[in-house]
């Protein structure tokens, strides 16, 4: 029967999920009122379908089976239903159940899918989504009887990327299937996420049909305007002008309502009252419609009640399986010459090029149109998502990562739908395409008292740019600068170095140059013998040969096209930046001329060529198009250093290991579930920040060294407790609620004698009881003083959309006040540990600042890794404060002085 236990968790187990022709269906779980429901499912069932399921004939199905097959306990038997339709047309078109084979660790699968529903990959779905539950509830592996002749459900279970045993035996196959999340599972069904995401987004980039919902007679609606637009630009397809109060829209033939339109139509555009959209979504599920653009407002973004609407809206596109873009956008555009459609309400339509663009804001999206035309920068296509209720950039990602006609991808985000999909799949499209992203919101509104060093330093945008370094998103700062990489990387190779040479024709832009790019981490080459001498041999004197290269003001076109020569032969140089400064006499023309002539020469081996035209005019037409190898210009050298610095960060990202998780040695998971557990019996699963003792074991199970506080409730303890373990120790207050026990005078270090410890714990009484907090004392901790090493602060704090954060930086009481931390999303790999190590200022006091000794840096790696492992096993972590963390000598290791570790039920 169902328990009251499992039942109230098992909404978390509801999902929608994407079938391989793009259609949508909910997978959930089995409930007791589903018995009529699936009995009409067991009665569409073809006599095949039922004998593969039972193995034997079976006509009907008693109601007794029925009740037996939809009351479960979700433990030791679980089943999901793949249902389509709303709540009060529901229906069940699939099934999958598991059931525990006694008290071991194994389950016996079974799997149906309706006939009409067969091939759309719903069977990979329900064993995916089983496979989860399983393995919450203990189970390793599935067991299955298939018989001989279905084929086709074995070849699923093959190839779902488990690794499946099968023995025939009296024509049934027995099938034994270990369900661990191996990396070739996770393979195979993000390849199926793949393959049914581009299959969805068909139907808004390339449709056949489009039925515009609301299209207007009035000039200046956006009714009016959208649906001109399609037709202005010669759309492919047919498109029909849906408006029960005309005739007819733009000399086109109107209808009263999609139902009425003769043919199929694939795309809806709606834009009618925020009230009206559900009764029109529903008519387009009627006839089938396969994709909806909501243009209209007053959903999410527009409060409680606008939320509540879209959460109807969603769930009423979802009972159809259709797919929604917005609602609250401004449409989409292809500019593919086959396609050429403008569903979108702005004026301008750009030209066709190799950069995808899509955009969270409709607003800025308009003008985001307008700058990209007049850079003259060619899009292959521009999505408006807006509030992304269904299709989001994840979606898009996955697109545009096959679509031949995008090279490079822009994004602009306010906000993560599913950050941590978001981050799974862009670090795969970004090692075939370059991603650009700008992310609104760096800054957060107000602050809050942090209970942690770690919290402290967490910033409002701390996660956003962990997750862009990691998976290889290249983030910038401006619309502009988004342009500029774009720009950069659609029309020159990526740079093969961080080695820049600057040719110039005036002394004060190369040294603007040349600044602008160290302070980007570029560097500034000495150039080759070979360079300088054949520089020496047409300019004159007073030219300058070192890098930068001063041609003076004199210099002409053939100047200009001599030295890009010996620049793109140079072995020393990966980059050229060539700037040109207007002089009277000179053309800027005859220059461009040069500079487009010289860039097969260092397209050829792979360099980069960028230039710099300081000009109100901009850059020449004779720079080239986007078609023949544009020569990207900017119009200062900030600019140029900045687009070159992002994509040399992106080009050390691809040429760069990946990383992986090791497996560490001396860790006890047991030890340290127990901890946690008790603490938070304790607690009766508030959250709970755990004592001195318990922070210890915790960091002891996990192979973590630390310098054990001792406990004494009494001043006369404490200075039995020092004598014992030997001076110079230090007493710092024991406190449950007291965080930051400086900030109260609540640590003395360096005490040497019995007296100095008495007097210093007393003190630390005295100071408490002068604030009002006597109360919250409950004794002082003595610890052996650590003299040696390097302070550092090792942490761990939560982030409401991507969870866990692992951060290092500068330790100590002044880790706050200098900020030198950087933060990475969990779980960390080999890779991301020593890059942060080495991303801190304080990386240099750990190689030996000054001839002091080099310190233990490979420690202090195993040390983040461990950490990141703890927060893996133990997700009811909400918080770690390692500070400070003791960096010893060379193989010394390293010792954690103090730490504070919070548990929440809810945490991870």
């Amino acid at each position: 029967m169902t328990t009251r236990s499992s039942s109230s968790n098992l909404e978390k187990h509801r999902a929608t999920v994407v079938l391989r022709d793009g259609s949508t269906l909910q997978l959930r779980p089995m409930r007791p009122d589903d018995e009529e429901r699936l009995l009409s499912f067991f009665y569409r069932l073809s006599p095949q379908s039922v004998y593969f399921r039972f193995h034997r004939i079976l006509n009907q199905l008693s109601r007794e089976e029925a009740r037996r097959f939809c009351n479960l306990d979700y433990h030791n038997v679980f089943a999901l239903a793949a249902v389509t339709g709303d709540e009060e047309g529901e229906r069940i078109v699939g099934t999958g159940r598991y059931y525990r084979l006694g008290a071991i660790e194994a389950a016996e699968l079974t799997l149906v899918v309706e006939d009409a529903y067969q091939g759309k990959g719903i069977g990979t779905q329900l064993l995916e989504h089983l496979a989860s539950v399983a393995r919450e509830n203990g189970i390793v592996r599935f067991e299955a009887e298939v018989l001989a002749e279905n084929q086709a459900v074995l070849r699923m279970l093959k190839d779902s990327g488990f690794e499946v045993a099968h023995e025939l035996e009296s024509g049934i196959y027995r099938v034994v299937m270990p369900i661990a999340p191996t990396p070739t599972v996770e393979e195979r069904s993000a390849e199926r996420e793949k393959v049914a995401a581009i299959a969805s987004l068909g139907c808004f980039l390339k449709p056949r049909s489009i039925a515009v919902i609301g299209a207007s007679q009035r000039d200046g609606t956006i009714g009016n305007r959208l649906f001109r637009n399609i037709l202005l630009q010669g759309f492919s397809g047919v498109v029909y002008p849906v408006n029960p109060n005309a005739t007819s829209v733009a000399s086109v033939k109107a209808y009263p309502s999609v139902l009425d339109i003769p043919g199929e139509v694939e795309m809806a555009v709606i834009i009618v009252p925020a009230t009206m959209v559900n009764e029109v979504v529903q008519q387009c599920g009627r006839k089938g419609v396969r994709g909806l653009v909501v243009i209209s407002a007053g959903f999410g973004e527009s409060g409680p009640e606008g939320m509540e609407r879209q959460r109807k809206l969603l769930d009423l596109v979802r009972s159809y399986g259709m797919r929604l873009i917005g609602p609250n956008c401004m449409g989409v555009i292809n500019t593919d010459p086959e396609i050429s459609m403008n569903a979108t309400f702005s004026l301008v339509f750009p030209a066709s090029g190799s950069i995808a663009f899509c955009s969270q804001s409709g607003a800025l999206g308009l003008a985001i149109l307008e700058y990209a035309q007049t850079l003259n920068v060619g899009l292959s296509s521009y999505v408006s998502i807006g509030n992304r209720a269904d299709v989001s950039s994840n979606d898009l990602l996955q697109y545009w990562e096959e679509d031949p006609a995008t090279r490079v991808i822009l994004l602009y985000l306010e906000s993560f739908g599913n950050p941590k999909k978001f981050g799974r799949i862009a670090r795969r499209v970004a090692a075939r395409k370059p991603i650009v992203a700008v992310k609104s919101g760096r800054t957060t509104a107000g602050s809050r008292a942090a209970a942690s060093h770690t919290g402290a330093l967490a910033s409002g945008d701390a996660a956003s740019e962990a997750l862009f370094r990691q998976v290889g998103i290249i983030r910038v700062d401006t619309l502009e600068e988004l342009f500029d990489v774009a720009n950069l990387l659609t029309h020159q190779p990526l740079p093969p170095g961080r080695r820049v040479a600057i040719l110039t024709n005036g002394g004060g832009p190369g040294i603007m140059t040349a600044d602008a790019c160290a302070a980007r981490g570029l560097e500034m080459p000495a150039l080759s013998d070979s360079t300088l001498s054949g520089l020496g041999s047409f300019l004159p004197s007073r030219a300058s040969l070192a890098n930068p290269i001063d041609l003076t003001a004199e210099a002409t076109a053939e100047d200009y096209s001599h030295a890009l020569k010996l620049l793109a032969e140079d072995e020393n140089v990966d980059i050229a930046i060539v700037i040109f400064v207007p002089p009277i006499v000179i053309k800027p023309e005859a220059v461009a001329s040069a500079i487009r002539q010289a860039a097969p020469d260092f397209r050829q081996r792979g360099k980069t060529l960028l230039a710099s035209f300081m000009s109100s005019r901009g850059a020449p037409s004779q720079l080239g198009s986007s078609d023949d190898g544009y020569v990207p210009c900017f119009t200062f050298p900030e600019s140029t250093a900045a687009a070159l610095s992002r994509a040399c960060d992106y080009s050390d990202w691809l040429k760069g290991p990946k990383g992986t998780i090791p497996r560490l040695v001396g860790i006890d998971v047991g030890r340290g579930k127990g901890i946690v557990r008790s603490a938070l019996e304790r607690s009766g699963g508030e959250r709970v920040w755990l004592d001195a003792a318990s922070v210890n074991s915790l960091l002891e199970a996990y192979g973590i060294r630390t310098v054990s506080p001792r406990f004494a409730a009494t001043a006369e303890e404490a200075v039995k407790l020092a004598s014992e373990m030997g001076y110079p120790v230090a007493v710092k207050l024991a406190s449950d609620t007291i965080t930051h026990k400086t900030e109260v005078g609540g640590v003395v270090l360096d005490l040497r004698s019995d007296e100095e410890v008495l007097r210093a714990t007393i003190q630390i009484s005295q100071r408490l009881a002068s604030m009002g907090k006597a109360d919250e004392m409950k004794g002082v901790l003595v610890q052996r003083m650590v003299e040696e090493g390097v302070e550092v602060i090792v942490g761990v704090t939560q982030d409401p959309s991507l969870g866990p954060l692992i951060m290092f930086g500068t330790g100590g009481v002044q880790a706050e006040l200098f900020r030198d931390v950087t933060f990475s999303i969990h779980p960390i790999t080999d890779v991301d540990a020593r890059q942060m190590v080495r991303s801190v200022k304080a990386y240099r006091l750990l190689e030996g600042w000054r001839g002091s000794e080099p310190c233990d840096v490979p420690a202090v790696e195993d040390l983040l890794l461990r950490i990141s492992a703890m927060v893996e096993d133990l997700p009811q972590i909400a918080e770690v404060d390692l500070n400070p963390v003791k960096v010893l000598g060379e193989d010394k290791g390293c010792l954690v002085v103090d730490a504070r570790v919070s548990c929440c039920a809810e945490s991870g």
